[in-house]
């Protein structure tokens, strides 16, 4: 083990102590452990500390070697720092002290703490410098003989580490003479080893500090630079590698790490191997061996960091075009890493992490289990490895809340079938640091992900798809690495189309087998998200007659109270709920006779289903509709006003509480309180606004403990986001926009004011919307111009700022340890791969970020989760097309697919590039597709659909080498609307913009067309039929480009001869 300090008294890495003694022995530490010492002696001493009347512990002289011994250790944990060559003896009164005249001297400190703490006396048994020491021995044997006898024992039981052996001419006497002495000698290392098990606050502060060092060593150092040097085809050792990412260990700044240099050490040297030759034991070493990255390659890299002499591990697996065997593999490794961290509790055997990590492998891969380790990892601390505490399947110790462990799985020299020798055997490897505390395992090291598409890289260098010259292999026979952003042979280059053609063959590979495995499953999807029929309440507006109002006169009359109207109808007043009506309206002839019409909701028509009210009374006649005439305008204009408000406030009603009986039930917000200031941003507007009267004013967020709160200064508006119902946090600063804006997308919907949402937006406007009242223009160069363009900038600047100080803050607070499982950072859309397109009525910038597809500005939100998405289909993709359209199916067949319409042809590489990097497969098609028709055969016979290539069906390049069989192949798969030829070219203005797609929507419409004429229609149904009809027949309200479309049209077809059937000639643009 290195030394903390050396011998000579100055800093490990040799900065200078300063002025004054650079030793200082924390002595509330030093009471602290040593009544943790002596208090785990007397209780475990018959059986960790082997009956031990005395304990004896010899630290070895300086050394340069990097080792870990259990006396360094113990001077470590005690006093806070080695003292070599020096003796310490531990008996039920005294403690002595053999060292030099130096050491006694600092150790003078800790006699007043012993005898205070534990009525302990210090004996300090100094030595000359050349001396042996052998008369302040005798003096110490002669202190252990006088001591009180106990358990009749008549030689005093000593207790020593056993597997250290003496070095220097001091250790060597001690131990000499502890042989010959009249004691009874055995091995401590067990009670040191569960003494060190469990450590304090201070001791996890250390650990933390190591690990958050090595974490930041693998993520900023060695990931970029392994991905650097695979990307720029580099010749580097393994050697090499270790002794770069060995210097940012040791320098913390190289790894944007704050800690100071003299504190930190390595663990071990770093370790670094590929091509075949792997061991996954602690003691491997980097050989002179060169990083191997050709397909199919496995790098594995190891990175130990300590901190104050605390330990800490990491270690990760990245593979190159992994094989199918490879990434089954992993991806049983990690589920068995996981389980393994699971099964660490407290209270539980130690032997149940093994066990869990050793039943996944098991069941999932069972002819991997030879393969496996053969422990999960080893207690980690002040030494790298802490006896007993190793977790193998035969350690019976039990977990205890503090302990810290090194969790390592992995699976050694995994053959494959292959001709490469680099590449026929294989090793994975996965290393955390693990705090095991009450409730859960604390993953110290847990923000490099270990996720299967995280460690797999993509890299071109099939052979077989590349033609090479001939003489370009490199001498040992392998192929000469072709870079994934520029791949070159001598006199042709590969495009970027190229590129991606073949990243996507290899996603379409493993999008089949996933969706087939999802499919065998029953993992057709989460459930049907269509909206059932609501059912409606028993609607009463009187209990029984003589609660109707007195009948003034025999004319209508609106109850506001009971939500009823009351209608004469043969010289009674008959009530109906406001509920039951459907539609008003008023109508007046040339008579200047007025009509009022009422229309009911009638069960078993279109829109009106049945419900479970209606089922109740299946003998039951319904009134339809009922007509009134008056001579009195006002009174008709003023009862279907009446009847119109009254029936929206009762939908509202119950709508909004039909929405809250389908919420989830929120966590209740803890509040900062005193615990600490909650992080607070001011004067922000909130989306979906607070329905209600008055002015809108602007209110406040702010960060709490667990979630967030929105306020204005009125009571009634207030909004809590809970940590734990965030599933998306975007942050979009204003750049061509007026805004700037915070938006959280949610798991479970809340409630905002009346309004139930998933989406919730805090924005402020960066700019105040100015009109200029003088009318006319301003000079470009006119200072109150410039001023005021200047402020705005300012103002935008200032705003931005002030956000992302606010993320930045939140950022911090989620990355506390109990925010670990939520997974919580604010994204910032990318505007550089953003693109134009209509994803529900109006044109919108829709952006991607690192984790979603959004559109955040205009309402309603588009925020599309990439991990939900199974493919994506490009459609009306073709020669002269000005735009196309972007369908996304997601993973759960029964969620209707989102389309993106009317996206610019221009736009078409940057999405097919930004689709590709986010491991997206996407397809292409010339025309729009019926999706719906599509998944629900999909659903109905998912072995048909993996037996017939699975999305293969959409592949263009496909279909078209074997046009018969995609005819055959692709029925069930038909596209909705086939148009002639002939009217799709006459049409091509209107392709642009126009979807193809057959929706239900409209045999729905002719149903619902039959229906009306049954049950009577509406004076505005009635007025936009006429509207309908002679727009068709192209009177003046068509306007003049849509006369002259026509014309052109109609005369076309006039042209066309009858027995043409030569197709005509594609239009080239």
């Amino acid at each position: 083990m290195a030394d903390h300090w050396n011998a000579n008294g100055q800093p490990k890495n040799g900065a200078s102590a300063g002025s004054g003694n650079p030793y200082s022995i924390d002595l509330a530490n030093f009471t602290r452990r040593l009544k943790a010492l002596y208090s785990h002696w007397n209780q475990y001493k018959f059986d960790l500390w082997s009956s031990t009347d005395v304990l004896a512990i010899a630290m070895p002289p300086a050394s340069e070697d990097l080792r870990y011994l259990k006396s360094s250790a113990l001077n470590i944990w005690l006093l806070g720092y080695e003292f070599p060559e020096t003796i310490m003896v531990f008996t039920r009164r005294h403690i002595h002290f053999l060292c030099s005249q130096k050491k006694a001297s600092l150790l003078e400190v800790v006699k007043k703490p012993a005898k205070e703490a534990m009525g302990l006396d210090v004996v300090m048994h100094v030595k000359a410098k050349n001396d042996d020491g052998t008369t302040q021995m005798d003096a110490i044997f002669q202190a252990i003989h006088a001591q009180p006898k106990v358990d009749g024992n008549d030689a005093p039981v000593v207790g020593y580490i056993a597997r250290e052996e003496p070095e220097g001419k001091l250790l060597e006497t001690w131990a000499g003479k502890l042989k010959i002495a009249s004691f009874h000698l055995t091995d401590v290392s067990n009670g040191l080893s569960d003494l060190f098990a469990v450590k304090d606050e201070h001791e996890i502060l250390n650990v933390k500090k190591a690990a958050y060092l090595a974490l930041n060593v693998m993520e900023n150092v060695v990931v970029p630079k392994l991905e650097n040097v695979i990307d720029e085809q580099m010749e580097v050792t393994h050697s090499a590698l270790m002794d770069e990412t060995e210097k940012a260990i040791l320098e913390p700044s190289k790894a944007n790490v704050k800690l100071k240099a003299e504190n930190v050490d390595i663990c071990y040297p770093p370790i670094f191997q590929s091509g075949g030759q792997f061991d996954l034991k602690p003691s491997a070493q980097s050989n002179d061996d060169l990083l191997y990255y050709d397909s199919a390659s496995v790098i594995i890299c190891a990175v130990g960091a300590r901190y104050n002499s605390y330990c800490s591990n990491i270690a990760r697996t990245l593979m190159i075009n992994a094989n199918s065997l490879q990434s089954e593999a992993y991806k049983v490794l990690h589920k068995a890493h996981e389980a393994a961290l699971g099964a660490l509790k407290p209270g539980d055997k130690i032997s149940a992490a093994y066990q869990a990590a050793l039943s996944v492998v098991e069941k999932d891969a069972p002819e991997l289990v030879p393969n496996l380790t053969k422990s999960a990892g080893t207690g980690m601390g002040l030494e790298f490895r802490e006896s007993g505490l190793n977790l193998n399947a035969k350690n019976d110790r039990v977990v205890k809340d503090g302990m810290v462990f090194n969790s390592s799985l992995g699976f050694q020299n995994i053959r494959c079938e292959t001709k490469n020798p680099k590449n026929q055997n294989f090793s994975l490897l996965i290393a955390d640091t693990v705090i095991v505390r009450e409730r859960n395992v604390e993953v110290l090291t847990g923000k490099s992900s270990k996720n299967v598409t995280d460690v797999t890289y993509f890299v071109n260098k099939n052979v077989e798809k590349v033609k090479r010259p001939k003489g370009k292999a490199e001498a040992n026979g392998t192929d000469t690495f072709m870079s994934k952003t520029t791949l070159r042979s001598d006199n042709h280059e590969i495009s970027k189309e190229e590129l991606r053609r073949q990243h996507q063959a290899e996603l379409a590979r493993q999008k089949n087998e996933e969706t087939a495995q999802r499919l065998a499953g029953g993992g057709n999807g989460t459930g049907d998200l269509r909206a059932a029929a609501k059912t409606s309440t028993d609607l009463i507006a009187y209990k029984n007659v003589n609660d109707l109002p007195s009948p003034k006169d025999l004319m209508i009359q609106i109850d506001q109270k009971n939500e009823a109207v009351l209608l004469p109808i043969y010289g009674s007043m008959v009530p109906f709920h406001v509920a039951t009506i459907r539609t008003v309206s008023s109508q007046q002839d040339t008579n200047r006779n007025c009509f009022i019409r009422i229309i009911f909701n009638v069960p078993g028509t279109p829109f009106n289903p049945h419900d479970a009210n209606t089922l109740k009374n299946q003998g039951a006649i319904y009134l339809k509709e009922v007509s009134f005439r008056s001579k009195d305008p006002r009174h008709i204009s003023e009862v279907v006003q009446l009847i119109k408000t009254l029936r929206r406030q009762v939908m509202a009603r119950e709508s909004e509480r039909a929405e809250r009986a389908t919420l989830v039930t929120q966590e209740k917000l803890q509040l900062a309180g005193n615990r600490f200031k909650p992080l607070r941003l001011t004067d922000l507007w909130i989306r979906p606004v607070f329905v209600g009267r008055g002015r809108k004013i602007p209110g406040a967020l702010e960060a709490h403990f667990n979630g967030f709160r929105y306020s204005t200064s009125r009571a009634d508006e207030r909004v809590d986001i809970m940590y734990g119902n965030i599933k998306h946090a975007f942050f979009q600063p204003a750049e061509k926009e007026m805004i700037t804006l915070l938006h959280f997308h949610l798991h479970n919907h809340i409630m905002v004011g009346k309004k139930k949402t998933k989406d919730v937006q805090f924005y402020v406007e960066v700019m105040d919307v100015v009109q200029t009242l003088g009318g006319g223009k301003r000079s470009a160069y006119d200072p109150d111009e410039i001023e005021e363009e200047q402020r705005e900038r300012d103002r935008k600047n200032k705003i931005n700022m002030d956000f992302q100080s606010f993320v930045n803050r939140v950022n911090d607070l989620w990355g506390q340890p109990q925010f670990n499982g939520l997974d919580l950072e604010f994204d910032q859309p990318l505007r550089e791969l953003g693109f134009h397109g209509v994803p529900y009525k109006a044109s919108a910038f829709i952006v991607p970020s690192s984790s979603c597809l959004v559109e955040l500005v205009e309402t309603p939100f588009l925020v599309v989760t990439l991990s939900e998405i199974e493919i994506v289909n490009l459609e009306r993709v073709g020669l002269g097309q000005k735009n196309f359209d972007m369908t996304i199916v997601f993973k759960d067949f029964k969620r209707d697919v989102l389309r993106i319409d009317s996206i610019p042809s221009t736009s078409l590489d940057g999405i097919k590039e930004w689709l590709d990097t986010t491991d997206i497969k996407y397809y292409e098609s010339r025309l729009n597709l019926n999706w719906r028709q599509i998944l629900k055969t999909i659903t109905d016979d998912p072995r048909s659909f993996i037996e017939n290539g699975g999305w293969e069906f959409l592949n263009l390049e496909a279909s078209d080498s074997d046009s018969e069989n995609s005819v055959e192949s692709d029925q069930g798969y038909e596209p909705s609307d086939m148009e002639s030829e002939s009217e799709s070219e006459s049409d091509e203005d209107d392709s642009d913009s126009e979807s193809l797609v057959e929706s239900d929507d409209e045999e729905e419409e002719d149903s619902e067309e039959d229906s009306e004429e049954e049950k009577g229609k509406t004076w505005e149904e009635l007025e936009r039929e006429a509207s309908n009809a002679d727009r068709e027949k192209g009177d003046e309200s068509d306007s003049d480009e849509e006369r002259k479309r026509r014309k052109m049209k109609a005369f076309g077809k006039s042209r066309a001869t009858p027995s043409s059937g030569v197709p005509k000639r594609a239009k080239l643009r």
